[in-house]
C-alpha cells in the first residue's frame, strides 16, 4: 500500500464534493494536516466554497451515470496524487463493489465488503436485517402490492421506497386519503417498507469499524429540522445502549468503515429507522472530543486502532444554511429567514453555546458564500430554497436506475461471491 507523507500529511480525494458530509469531513481532515481534494459534477457544490478543498474534479454524476463516475474517479486517482479515497456519500455503495480496483492503484480504502453492504443498501434489506440482528425498531413489515398496502396498513404510517434519499423516498401517510395517494405514487413491484410511526425526537448515530469491531461511535440529537429533513441543530447526548447495539451490528455484518444509523428516541429507547453505508455529518462528534473522519483514515490505511471512548454529551452544533433554508421551505417566509439570521449574530435562541459546523468562518473567507447566497436568493424569493437543495441532492443521489445499473454489472456477482468466500 502506497502512503506517502506530505509534511506529516495525507493526499485524500473525496467521493463527493456536493453534499454536506463531505464540506464537513474536509474541515476535518484540513485541520489535521491533510490535503483534501475532491470528485463532483459541478464547481457550485460545498467543496468548492471553503480553502480546504485544495481542487474538485469534474466527473459524472453518480445518481445517473454511476459507471461513468467511477471510471472518471479512477482516471483522477491514476495520476498517482492520492492516498486515500473516501467514500462521503451513496458512492459507497460502487466502492464496495470495485474496492479491487482502488487498491490495484495504490489508493486505501475502508469500504465493507460487498455482500455486507447488501444487507443494508436498501430500505427492504435494512428491515430484515435490523430483525435478524436484533436491533429494536418500530413495527415494520414489506407491502408487495397496492391491495396489501391498503388492507393492512393503519395510518399514520411512513411508506419507504427501496431506494432513494429521505426527501424523495420516505413519505408519512398520516390518514386514508394520504395511503390512498402514496398507494397511487410508489411503485410496490419491489416492495414498500411500512413502519409504524413511534412518538420522540430523531438521534443520529454515527460509527466507524475495522473488520466488525467497532472503533468509534457517537449519537446526537437532533433539536431543530432544517431544510429536507435534515438536522439545523444538533446537541450530542450519551446512550450506552447505543454502542451495545452498534458492537452487535457491527459484528454480524463483519462492517469495515463508516456506517450511520436514524433512530426514534423514545421513552423505552432508541428505536432504528435507517441505516447508511457511509459517514454522515461527523462535525458534531469532532466537537465532541470523536474524531470520526481520523479514525476512518486510520482504518482505510490499515493503522491498527485503539476503540475510542464516546464523547462529550451536551455539545451544540448548528448548520445556519439548512436553517435559512427550513425557513423559507417551512413558510417563515421573509422575516423567519431574517430571525434565522439575526440570531445566529446575536448568538441566542438555538445558536446560544452552539458552534458552525458546516461553514465555519475562522480563517476561512469562502466559506460565507453559499451562507450569503442563500439569505439573498431566498430573502428575494423565499421559493428559492429547492435551488440550493434539489441540484445538490441530485449530484450524489442513488436513484432506483442506478442502483440496478450497479447490481446488473458482472463484477457485482463476481464480488458478492468473493464476499461469502471469504
Amino acid at each position: 500500500m502506497r502512503i506517502a507523507q506530505i509534511a506529516g500529511s495525507m493526499r485524500i480525494l473525496l467521493s463527493d464534493g456536493s453534499g454536506l458530509t463531505s464540506r464537513q469531513v474536509a474541515t476535518q481532515a484540513a485541520a489535521s494536516g491533510h490535503v483534501v481534494e475532491a470528485v463532483a459534477p459541478t464547481w457550485l457544490g460545498p467543496a468548492s466554497f471553503t480553502r480546504h478543498v485544495r481542487r474538485v474534479h469534474r466527473v459524472p454524476a453518480f445518481g445517473r451515470d454511476p459507471e461513468g463516475w467511477l471510471e472518471a474517479t479512477l482516471e483522477v486517482l491514476r495520476t498517482g496524487e492520492h492516498d486515500v479515497l473516501l467514500g462521503t456519500h451513496e458512492q459507497v455503495a460502487l466502492l464496495a463493489r470495485d474496492a479491487a480496483r482502488v487498491a490495484e492503484l495504490g489508493v486505501a480504502l475502508a469500504v465493507p465488503p460487498f455482500a455486507s453492504l447488501l444487507r443494508v443498501q436498501d430500505k427492504v434489506a435494512q428491515a430484515t436485517t435490523l430483525r435478524e440482528v436484533g436491533l429494536p425498531h418500530p413495527p415494520t413489515w414489506v407491502a408487495t402490492s397496492r391491495e396489501e398496502l391498503l388492507a393492512r396498513a393503519a395510518p399514520p404510517v411512513y411508506l419507504k421506497a427501496p431506494i432513494g434519499t429521505a426527501s424523495n423516498a420516505v413519505r408519512l401517510a398520516s390518514d386514508r386519503a394520504g395511503l390512498l395517494q402514496a398507494a397511487s405514487d410508489f411503485e410496490l413491484a419491489d416492495g414498500v417498507v411500512v413502519q409504524d410511526s413511534v412518538p420522540g425526537p430523531l438521534v443520529m448515530v454515527q460509527a466507524v469499524f475495522g473488520h466488525g469491531e467497532l472503533l468509534a461511535w457517537h449519537v446526537n440529537l437532533r433539536e431543530r429540522e432544517g431544510s429536507s429533513g435534515g438536522a439545523c441543530a444538533k446537541r450530542s447526548v450519551a446512550l450506552p445502549v447505543v454502542g451495545h447495539h452498534l458492537q452487535s451490528l457491527g459484528s454480524a455484518l463483519q462492517w469495515h468503515g463508516a456506517l450511520s444509523l436514524d433512530a426514534i428516541l423514545t421513552p423505552d429507547g432508541p428505536r432504528y429507522i435507517d441505516l447508511n453505508p457511509r459517514l454522515v455529518e461527523p462535525a458534531n462528534a469532532w466537537r465532541a472530543g470523536v474524531d470520526l473522519v481520523a479514525t476512518l483514515l486510520a482504518v482505510s490505511t490499515g493503522e491498527r486502532v485503539n476503540p475510542i471512548p464516546p464523547g462529550r454529551p451536551g455539545v451544540r452544533t448548528h448548520q445556519l444554511l439548512l436553517a435559512i433554508l427550513g425557513a423559507a421551505q417551512h413558510g417563515g417566509g421573509r422575516r423567519g429567514i431574517a430571525r434565522e439570521l439575526a440570531a445566529t449574530l446575536a448568538h441566542r435562541g438555538p445558536y446560544a453555546g452552539s458552534t458552525e459546523e458546516l461553514t465555519p468562518l475562522g480563517g476561512d473567507p469562502l466559506a460565507a458564500i453559499p451562507v450569503a447566497a442563500a439569505a439573498l436568493a431566498t430573502l428575494t424569493r423565499p421559493a428559492s430554497w429547492r435551488l440550493f437543495t434539489d441540484g445538490a441532492v441530485s449530484a450524489y443521489a442513488l436513484t432506483p436506475t442506478a442502483w440496478q445499473q450497479i447490481l446488473s454489472n458482472p463484477a457485482a456477482c463476481q464480488q458478492t461471491a468473493a464476499d461469502l468466500r471469504q
